[in-house]
């Protein structure tokens, strides 16, 4: 998706698509995507207004403090994943939600991130990511 493998290499694409968009310049579909993103969190409008603001920064979620880019790329992700429906299911799933959240389509999101936050914490401990498992935790969020 991202161009590098570094913090350092991916963070400043997401201030370089926002600084496009509102020069009103052409984005390309990664570029647009992230504004998508964006544009529905203006609490980070002008985080990402900053030129200098530094992207190799250390997020302490303990402490409190939310990183945009770990939030934006959750984002990004589910999206991915519901657009390529892998793992197989996701659609169904997300469809279902949907419907118990009353169409809300960022708070559905909101709540497969945080599905998918866990799922990652959780196999970074374990050294192995389960497809089974993430949807399994998907799936309890229907009807709860």
């Amino acid at each position: 998706m991202f161009y590098g493998n570094s913090v350092q290499d991916t963070r400043p694409f997401f201030f370089l698509s926002w600084q496009k968009f509102r020069a009103q310049q052409v984005l390309s579909p990664l570029e647009q995507q992230i504004v998508d993103v964006l544009i529905v969190h203006p609490e980070y409008h002008a985080f990402f207004e900053q030129t200098n603001a530094a992207t190799d920064r250390v997020y302490h979620p303990s402490l409190g403090e939310p990183n945009p880019f770990f939030h934006l790329g959750l984002h990004l992700a589910v999206r991915d994943q519901l657009a390529t429906n892998r793992p197989v299911g996701i659609q169904v799933l997300h469809q279902q939600l949907l419907v118990q959240f009353g169409g809300d389509s960022l708070l559905v999101e909101h709540r497969m991130m945080d599905v998918l936050a866990e799922s990652l914490w959780q196999s970074q401990q374990s050294g192995s990511l389960s497809e089974e498992a993430y949807l399994a935790a998907l799936n309890r969020l229907i009807n709860r």
